[in-house]
């Protein structure tokens, strides 16, 4: 385990409007407010059409190939992420989240994207006093939680 203590900062109160696209509504919000590390909930509907992570093919397989699920109709959806600069110092959202319809529900990771039904509610707070970044791990082709150094 690798760790770092870092501090509360800003906290953004956000209103997703239809058809905006997560990750990348959160991402562009981050950069303009200059927030590069924290972590949001979302909760709202999300459009069908839109794909999720739902694990890798393979877990053995290297570099992963991830097993994608493609949502049909709209969807509830509650969910969870920690936002931390790349190696390029942009921020990038890991969300996980999970997706209900007609009394199912899937969860995964929604890097590939959905896009906002009508409304999406995200609470952003800012991490400050941290390095922790994103780095590059060739072995699964991830950008990985780097902690930075322990205080």
């Amino acid at each position: 385990m690798k760790a770092s203590e870092a501090a509360l900062g800003r906290v953004f109160v956000i209103r997703l409007e239809h058809g905006d696209r997560m990750p990348e509504a959160v991402e562009r919000f981050a950069l303009e407010q200059k927030v590069l590390r924290g972590f949001c909930i979302l909760v709202g509907g999300v459009a069908g059409g839109g794909n999720i992570v739902t694990g890798p093919r393979d877990g053995d397989t290297r570099p992963v190939v991830p097993n994608m699920f493609s949502l049909d109709g709209v969807h509830e959806v509650l969910g969870v992420g920690a936002i931390f600069p790349n190696e390029q110092g942009e921020p990038k959202l890991h969300m996980h989240a999970a997706l209900g319809r007609d009394g199912e529900t899937r969860s995964g990771c929604i890097r590939p994207g959905i896009e906002t039904w009508l409304v999406g509610e995200v609470i952003l707070h800012e991490l400050v006093g941290t390095r922790a970044c994103r780095r590059e791990d060739p072995d699964t082709g991830f950008e990985l939680l780097d902690p930075g150094p322990a205080r």
